[in-house]
């Protein structure tokens, strides 16, 4: 019986595209380099924002000033992170549904640690048992450290915990830490796209979630 649901962020529970994009395109633009759309950014996304920048920025990390860049970005996104960000629609009432049937959630995600912090504060003050985003004490997704961390931290087993997230990057941290990944269409990342790279279950609306709990249907997996 699933007890436990870990979460992705961005792209899952949160809308964070364009605010991404904005930061962004303000760092990339105060150095002199051509802005990127919200298509690339799109495709940027998933890895922490460390690769964010590296993939945005012409020659990557081999830019002499691609730290000085990520800097600004980060500077810049915490100043503007709530500008356009919004729950997509059904996730807080699937999260109100979880808490009242006694399943423990919690999030995992490769954003900054206290940006992660920020958001989940802002826009689910009472919802998780546990929030986690990148930082130097443990290796980011698709590493499985975080999720297994938090797991433990939640006396959780992994017969009784899933992965809820809305790209590869997702689906490979499910798989190391051994736990099935339920994926999402609604996020950054297609149905083609997720079943291309090993996704199982796919939903397209929030809800569907807690059918396939109800349903034990992750136990047959």
């Amino acid at each position: 019986m699933i007890d436990t649901v870990i979460f992705d962020l961005d792209g899952t529970l949160l809308y964070t595209l364009e605010d991404l994009t904005d930061s962004t395109n303000a760092a990339l633009e105060h150095f002199g380099f051509e802005k990127r759309t919200v298509s690339e950014v799109r495709s940027f996304v998933g890895n922490g924002v460390k690769k964010l920048i590296e993939r945005a920025i012409p020659d990557g990390a081999e830019n002499p000033v691609f730290e000085e860049c990520l800097g600004f970005f980060k500077s810049h996104y915490e100043k503007n992170m709530y500008n356009k960000t919004k729950p997509y629609d059904g996730v807080l009432e699937l999260l109100k549904k979880l808490e009242g049937s006694g399943i423990k959630t919690a999030v995992v995600s490769n954003k900054f640690d206290e940006a992660v912090k920020q958001l989940c504060a802002r826009y689910f003050p009472q919802n998780f048992c546990c929030v986690v985003g990148e930082s130097e004490k443990v290796r980011k997704k698709p590493a499985p450290d975080s999720v297994l961390k938090v797991m433990v931290d939640l006396n959780s087993l992994a017969q009784n915990t899933i992965y809820v997230g809305d790209s590869e990057v997702d689906i490979q941290t499910a798989q190391n830490a051994k736990i099935p990944c339920v994926s999402v269409d609604w996020g950054y990342k297609d149905t083609d796209f997720l079943l291309k790279n090993g996704a199982e279950i796919v939903i397209s609306k929030p809800s569907e979630l807690v059918d396939f709990i109800k349903q034990d249907f992750v136990k047959n997996l």
